[in-house]
């Protein structure tokens, strides 16, 4: 089963190349077959010159500059709408993702059969590393709402690491989110549609080089408006969108 692992790229140009180079060496060493696929989001730096000298050394390394509309749920999209795997992973390119953590989401598919594998960095085995506490406080509260409104057991629907069949990616379509709250649409979409999930421990480890492209004032509103649809989808659209 081919993996392909979607990763958004904006002004990225001093972190993509450890993070690029730890994945593609971690998969290599795991013998899974796979394709990187970088979204360069009209990067303002040099993370496609970056990209351009990387691919000289990683083989499995596809990228393309979405030219506009930008943003964090665009730039997913269009390597959502292009890869050519079996799966498929999102990936963050500040290496707060571990690709052991992948490799155990690629292998959990595999045994279960799963349509899709979630990480969750808050059950035994899961760990956060500098996480900042404001954040954190905000991360809690809000998939604590989360699996209230939608009547879930799982608590990290908010972090954008998962793993898809390309059959459930292409069931979750439309896609409804340009912006973060993509990560919020995806697994709950998978959840209401009836599709299988496996949660796995993972790790989140704080970017050590440049800020994070993630405002919470601007994306209440935006993770509001998904968690509504995804409740109206769930209580009142009568299964039109239940996995076949």
């Amino acid at each position: 089963m081919k993996l392909s692992v979607v990763i958004p790229a904006y002004n990225e140009e001093e972190s993509i190349s450890e993070t690029l180079r730890s994945l593609y060496t971690t998969l290599k060493k795991y013998d899974i077959p796979h394709e990187i696929w970088v979204t360069n989001d009209n990067s303002k730096d040099n993370t496609l010159g970056v990209l351009q000298e990387l691919q000289k050394e990683i083989p499995t390394l596809v990228f393309e500059t979405n030219k506009g509309p930008n943003g964090f749920g665009y730039a997913v999209r269009y390597g959502l709408e292009r890869f050519s795997g079996d799966c498929v992973a999102v990936f963050m390119a500040d290496m707060s993702d571990d690709p052991e953590d992948l490799v155990k989401y690629y292998k959990t598919m595999l045994a279960e059969n799963v349509d899709a594998v979630f990480g969750s960095r808050w059950i035994k085995g899961g760990k956060v590393i500098d996480y900042p506490a404001v954040k954190k406080i905000i991360n809690r509260v809000a998939n604590f709402i989360i699996k209230i409104v939608i009547g879930i057991k799982y608590n990290d629907t908010t972090n954008a690491f998962k793993l898809y069949k390309r059959e459930t990616m292409e069931g979750l379509k439309p896609f409804l989110s340009p912006h973060f709250n993509l990560t919020v649409e995806l697994p709950l979409k998978t959840i209401v549609r009836g599709y299988s999930y496996s949660v796995v421990p993972n790790s989140w480890t704080n970017r050590k080089y440049g800020v994070s492209k993630l405002k919470i004032k601007e994306m209440g509103s935006r993770y509001f408006f998904i968690l509504v649809y995804c409740f109206v989808e769930k209580f009142f659209s009568r299964g039109d969108y239940m996995k076949k």
